[in-house]
């Protein structure tokens, strides 16, 4: 009626936490299909929680050591009244519930505890109890009675750190390539001034110089069984000399482009190169025929290491995706595509059946023959990464573009060690790039081929100790699986 006013009735003021445990209770009621039960326990996480001798607050009574299932604090539930406090599944399946008739309600997050007399009470998030006899105690988190995982992580061996004992100088142009002699006894490297010089293991001397390629020589390789050597370059020529005669007996012809890689077949009388034309050549070595070409990538081929089992031919590409080759049938097996940026190394472990790739990325491992990744390495030498190489001692080594030289162990991926290689004295410092590197047959010298047209030769400092250079090694705390 007009001039008269409506009182409304006073509504009762609620506290947030009030109001989230009624919406909680009302979608409770709205989707559980048992309206009588809370969500069975998880045995396995009871068993661990169990097992922890801790001396811990269990519905406000504090037992001593161990957790005494099915006890109930009955001051506290007589305190508790009419007031929201929640039904609790205890270990024993036990429950407290409302002596008030409050219905029960989820549990959710750290657990409530009502008002006493004195009006103290425990916020969601406090982690303080009160005992029955009033006074407060610390309760633990859950992290405190976790089991804790120790980590798997292998513990890298110490390795003595590598340094750098001589300079070869006699290039013209960057050294490109790198291929050692079965007999321990010479190397040879290719070079962007067209020329492939042989060089003495021992002294580091000038053997021989071979003029033949009218570009740069990418590709280097020495036979095991016959008296060749094998060069690729990028004036589309891959050549066979006769290392007896010093001269070039057969020449492969077929690549479209500039051939970027080279490798010898282990057991078979075959010869594979790829290079800028995206394909893998297979040639037969004697007839000079091409037996297969192993079209797949998208890109430049430019890394491949063969095997003398299944996968016998695996080839990295600037697309960024590794390939395993069936040589019987000149058909992919397997695509692998980890890596994010150009595949411009590989390296195949001596014993193991596995090997490494390098990227811009990363540098990952993978097994054989299946091609199941393990792990990546630990660092990341965030670099173009052109030349890697392993030995039998687990001792990676992998070359940047910037001149970094950095050393691996192969089994936990630990970079032990970070080297920068020094230019030569009237060369820029741009021209600090490391293009290629191989071991030595006994693995105890390293040969790296730069950009400031000189070889270097490293091997292991022997007046290194742990104390000198401590090992400095934490385990990852995530392992990525990609």
């Amino acid at each position: 009626m007009p001039g008269t006013t409506v009182e409304m009735e006073p509504i009762e003021p609620q506290s947030l936490k009030k109001l989230c445990l009624k919406s909680l209770k009302k979608s409770r009621d709205l989707f559980s299909p048992i309206h009588s039960q809370l969500a069975p326990l998880d045995p396995e996480s009871k068993r661990i929680r169990m097992s922890h001798k801790i001396s811990v607050e269990y519905k406000g009574i504090k037992v001593g050591s161990e957790i005494v299932p099915g006890q109930v604090n009955s001051a506290a539930v007589e305190a508790s009244g009419s007031s929201n406090v929640l039904s609790i599944s205890g270990p024993g399946d036990s429950r407290v519930s409302q002596k008030g008739g409050a219905q029960n309600a989820l549990v959710v997050g750290p657990s409530l505890q009502p008002k006493t007399q004195n009006d103290v009470g425990v916020s969601g998030k406090s982690t303080s109890v009160i005992t029955a006899s009033g006074s407060s105690e610390r309760n633990f988190s859950t992290s405190a009675i976790m089991e804790r995982i120790p980590s798997k992580w292998p513990r890298p061996v110490w390795r003595p750190p590598w340094k750098n004992y001589r300079v070869i100088s006699g290039h013209l142009g960057w050294v490109r390539s790198i291929a050692f002699d079965p007999s321990n006894t010479w190397f040879g490297t290719g070079s962007a001034d067209r020329t492939i010089k042989i060089w003495d293991v021992g002294s580091g001397r000038l053997k021989l110089t071979l003029t033949g390629h009218i570009e740069q020589v990418r590709g280097l390789a020495v036979s095991q069984r016959h008296t060749y050597m094998f060069s690729a370059g990028d004036d589309k020529q891959v050549k066979c000399w006769d290392l007896e005669q010093n001269k070039v007996v057969r020449s492969y012809h077929g690549h479209l482009s500039g051939v970027y890689c080279l490798a010898l077949h282990p057991t078979i009388d075959l010869l594979l190169t790829g290079g800028r034309d995206s394909v893998c050549r297979v040639w037969d070595i004697r007839t000079k025929v091409q037996a297969f070409a192993l079209s797949g990538h998208d890109n430049t081929v430019c890394s491949v290491f063969t095997r003398p089992t299944d996968p016998q031919v695996v080839t990295g590409s600037h697309d960024s995706t590794i390939k395993f080759w069936d040589l019987r049938y000149g058909k992919t097996m397997l695509t692998l595509t980890h890596h994010k940026k150009s595949v411009r190394a590989m390296a195949l472990h001596p014993t193991e059946h596995c090997f490494a790739s390098a990227s811009a990325d990363n540098i990952k491992k993978f097994s054989l023959p299946k091609g199941e990744f393990l792990h990546n390495m630990l660092s990341q030498q965030k670099t173009i990464i052109n030349a890697m190489a392993v030995n039998e001692d687990g001792v990676m080594a992998t070359g940047g573009d910037n001149g970094s030289l950095w050393f691996w162990d192969w089994k936990s991926g630990h970079n032990f060690q970070q080297a920068q290689t020094i230019v030569q004295p009237g060369s820029l410092d741009s021209e600090a790039g490391i293009y290629a590197l191989s071991y030595d047959l006994t693995g105890s010298r390293l040969v790296t081929c730069e950009a400031d047209k000189t070889i270097k030769m490293w091997k292991e400092d022997e007046d290194a100790t742990t104390e000198t250079h401590p090992l400095n090694f934490k385990p990852p705390k995530d392992i990525r699986r990609f």
